[in-house]
């Protein structure tokens, strides 16, 4: 992460006051690469630009979701009230509750919900939808529902087979995520390649249900205002999945499909990168995602600068 090229400077009043160093890798339909910044061969940790690919591997194991709970399960959602409302009624389909949830009690990503919150809760956890699958996965295998999240449990076997077919990689390795389920580390390129394969899947499999149901519920897989909501409302076909410490991937519908880390884990450079790209690849920003593409730098509460992409597409 230390030798990876200035990506995104912070420009305050014509000056340069922080940048973000990352790398970025963007693959072509075939799989081969683009263009690409930085080490992107190397392993990383997507954090939950996974939850596609943990998405695919649970309807491969027999999770019988499509459209909103399936979107729900590869979210990261903003503990909004519909988001709760949909991660409940997923539990009682399981027949379970939110007391059989392994992720940790935490208050809401969502700033509105997070104000509204009285007290941190496993099920406004932004993972919860992504826990209520597995645990129904379970629930539909016969599976025990105790230690689902843990790395030998029979349905992380299942996840961690079906991240090595897609990424076309084996697994560098395995951490614990912030929810506390598996985390598997493959390298920026193989993240790409995978989204792209999600994208350009035949009508029916599980790889395309995945896309399909997330690009049909975009606000499910994030939230009011948030990025991966904003970005796939406003391009047609474009499938986003960001993921904690500065990681973001998307795909176009024809499986032109793009990976970004930022070293420093900053997620404030990735909007104007995913921009930047877009363009690159002859998509033009709508109006109202303008503060994406050029996000604003504040003094006294007006405008003194912007967020400025550094890296110059070939």
């Amino acid at each position: 992460m230390t030798d990876q090229p200035i990506l995104v400077e912070v420009v305050r009043n014509g000056f340069v006051e922080s940048v973000h160093h990352g790398c970025l890798v963007v693959t072509a339909p075939d799989g081969s690469v683009q263009f690409s910044a930085g080490d992107v061969t190397s392993p990383f940790f997507p954090r939950s630009a996974n939850k596609p690919l943990q998405g695919v591997g649970m309807l491969r194991a027999g999770l019988g979701y499509d459209g909103a709970d399936l979107a729900l399960g590869c979210a990261s959602h903003s503990g909004e009230t519909g988001h709760l409302e949909r991660v409940s009624a997923m539990l009682s389909g399981a027949g379970l509750d939110p007391s059989a949830l392994a992720c940790p009690a935490e208050l809401p990503i969502g700033e509105d919900a997070r104000r509204a919150a009285d007290e941190p809760r496993k099920i406004t956890m932004n993972c919860s939808g992504k826990h209520a699958a597995m645990l129904a996965t379970c629930v539909a295998n016969g599976w025990p529902t105790d230690g689902y999240q843990l790395p030998d449990h029979p349905l992380q076997v299942q996840l961690a087979k079906t991240v090595e077919e897609l990424t076309g990689e084996s697994i560098a390795a395995v951490g614990v995520d912030g929810c506390s389920a598996p985390l598997f580390a493959f390298s920026p390129t193989g993240l790409a390649r995978s989204f792209g394969r999600l994208a350009q899947a035949d009508p029916g499999t599980d790889e395309r249900r995945v896309a399909d149901a997330m690009r049909a519920h975009p606000w499910l897989v994030a939230g009011t205002g948030r990025e991966d909501t904003l970005l796939m409302q406003a391009v047609p076909g474009l499938l986003s999945k960001s993921g904690a410490e500065g990681v973001l991937a998307f795909t176009l519908g024809d499986g032109t499909a793009c990976a970004i880390k930022i070293s420093d884990g900053n997620k404030r450079a990735l909007a104007p990168l995913a921009m930047a790209v877009l363009a690159r690849l002859g998509i033009e920003a709508p109006e109202e995602l303008a503060d994406l593409a050029h996000p604003p730098v504040l003094g006294g509460s007006e405008r003194q600068g912007e967020l400025r992409v550094s890296w110059s597409a070939p």
